[in-house]
């Protein structure tokens, strides 16, 4: 393919991924960790799209204090970004991509948006949606990746799919906000239901033009930030003061619930979002005693149950369902399916 018809990956890297504390922090998010393999998570995130012949130097965009770490961890799987956009303040996803579409030169570039903290495990089946959904954003549309749902999860968005567009695409007939249990039950069921997993292809111009529609002080203000950001080699550090002006949003409520030509791409890829130490058990390779455990570890009689420490020695004794784990001066302890409450802890902490 020639440049400009490669697709540009855009790796969102600016997450806090709190509810992995002790070990994913402020200064070194889970994004940065090596969680589930020897490479991080932003690692294996530019790996997937290291094909030159399809996909184009990705463009980071990440949280300003993070610059060096992002650049070295991308250095070491031999990633070149050609761009690394530094955000001195947050402002959700759909600003941040809003940057991104901009470094890439606003006009009819693919873009594929990624969070730099999920896990799939069959990379060539996520391949094959890019290939199938690549004919549409050429001619404009906005995809999203349905992702196959395999439980009645509640702590995902989910996608209703309606008529089928061109042979395993959909037009989205609608976008469901985390639901509870038993509407959850009913879509997984109806079968016509996917997780939004966060993961969208489109033109830089569509994207952008969209924008323009739906939230122009949104554009406008990345816009500004671009035209005036500082630029050291391949950093760009959008302008703090123009950038704040934005609108905070998640590309879903600014764009993808309100736009026309939006579609969805199933795919069953093994992914996860390890939003949490019980997410992150439920991928580990554990031994025959159900545990998962990483470090300094010795247990005795000790059943299903996740163990990590990147210092300290941790010994257990007749324990079940516990995840346990210590990082510097913290030890996190935990009932197994209550790791969700971790953010309700730090949140605790803070105000001690």
């Amino acid at each position: 393919m020639s440049d400009q018809a490669r697709i540009v990956p855009v790796i969102l890297s600016g997450g806090a991924g709190s509810r992995l504390w002790p070990m994913s922090r402020p200064e070194m998010p889970k994004q940065m960790l090596p969680l589930t393999s020897d490479h991080t998570m932003i690692q294996l995130t530019a790996k997937r799209t290291h094909d030159a012949d399809q996909f184009a130097a990705p463009i980071i965009v990440s949280n300003a204090l993070h610059g060096d770490i992002v650049e070295a961890q991308l250095r070491n799987v031999a990633v070149s970004p050609q761009a690394i956009i530094l955000e001195t303040i947050g402002r959700n996803t759909a600003p941040a991509i809003a940057l991104a579409a901009i470094a890439a030169g606003s006009g009819d570039a693919p873009l594929l948006v990624m969070p730099s903290d999920h896990v799939i495990d069959d990379v060539a089946a996520f391949h094959d949606a890019i290939t199938r959904a690549l004919p549409l954003v050429r001619d404009g549309w906005l995809m999203t990746f349905g992702i196959d749902p395999h439980a009645p999860e509640t702590g995902y968005g989910w996608i209703k799919s309606g008529a089928e567009i061109v042979s395993g695409v959909h037009q989205v007939a609608h976008f469901v906000e985390k639901p509870p249990i038993d509407r959850a039950e009913a879509m997984l069921a109806a079968g016509d239901h996917y997780w939004n997993g966060g993961i969208f292809l489109f033109r830089a111009d569509a994207y952008l033009a969209a924008l323009a529609t739906f939230e122009p002080a949104m554009l406008a203000a990345a816009e500004q930030a671009m035209a005036l950001a500082a630029r050291n080699g391949n950093r760009i550090i959008p302008d703090p003061d123009a950038f704040a002006a934005s609108p905070a949003e998640s590309i879903d409520y600014a764009v993808m619930e309100k736009a026309d030509r939006v579609a969805v791409v199933p795919v069953n890829m093994g992914w996860s979002d390890v939003g949490s130490w019980d997410a992150l058990h439920a991928l580990s390779d554990c031994d025959i005693n159900g545990n998962a455990c990483q470090g300094d570890v010795v247990t005795l009689d000790t059943t299903n149950s996740l163990v990590r420490t990147d210092g300290i020695r941790i010994a257990m004794v007749g324990m079940d369902n516990l995840i346990v784990v210590a990082s510097g001066n913290d030890v996190l302890i935990v009932p197994r399916g209550r790791s969700q409450e971790v953010k309700q802890l730090l949140a605790l902490m803070k105000n001690d």
